[in-house]
């Protein structure tokens, strides 16, 4: 794995090891990537279910501020610590070991509200609905801000409304998805 564009372009990334979680591939990255910026002028970026912090770590090289990175797996939390060290931008992430509901419920009860949210969970596992749900009524999502979420084909995810648009949504192949909104 590698950051694919930005000022960390090119540098490798350490990955998780075991089956437990799935890297987003740098085809789906370069084009979530592009279709969302492809650059930001600052902000701030939540990424749930993190993984290896390859997405997270994405959207700093590319221009956000920060990121809070947030996954259960104690693994997983050592990984994305190896890499923002290894990268140099320790200092612009914060690493929690929480699951994404208390995650999203602990950053609005700090106030946090962030310009985009990353959710890669694992396959099957999560209730979209209920955990979109949840960060719009919370009022994490700036105006403006994008929220990305990986999923199956299969899976059910909101659908637009009053406080979110799907800007775009498509099937990589038969196994995944990608579903971006803006919220409104």
């Amino acid at each position: 794995m590698r950051v694919i564009a930005g000022e960390l372009k090119g540098r490798k990334l350490a990955s998780v090891s075991g089956n437990a979680t799935r890297p987003t591939t740098d085809k789906i990255k370069e084009a979530v990537f592009h279709m969302l910026g492809p650059f930001f002028d600052g902000g701030s970026c939540l990424d749930l279910f993190s993984g290896s912090g390859a997405l997270g770590i994405e959207a700093l090289s590319r221009g956000m501020d920060e990121a809070i990175f947030i996954d259960k797996s104690p693994n997983a939390i050592q990984v994305i610590k190896q890499n923002l060290q290894t990268l140099g931008v320790a200092e612009q992430g914060e690493v929690y070991r929480t699951d994404a509901f208390r995650a999203v419920e602990a950053v609005a009860k700090r106030g946090l509200q962030f310009d985009l949210i990353l959710m890669d969970p694992p396959y099957g596992k999560v209730d979209y609905i209920k955990l979109i749900g949840q960060a719009l009524e919370s009022g994490i999502i700036k105006k403006g801000g994008f929220l990305y979420a990986e999923h199956t084909p299969e899976e059910a995810l909101p659908e637009e409304s009053e406080e979110l648009r799907i800007i775009k949504q498509t099937d990589y192949s038969h196994t995944i998805g990608i579903t971006i909104y803006e919220k409104l």
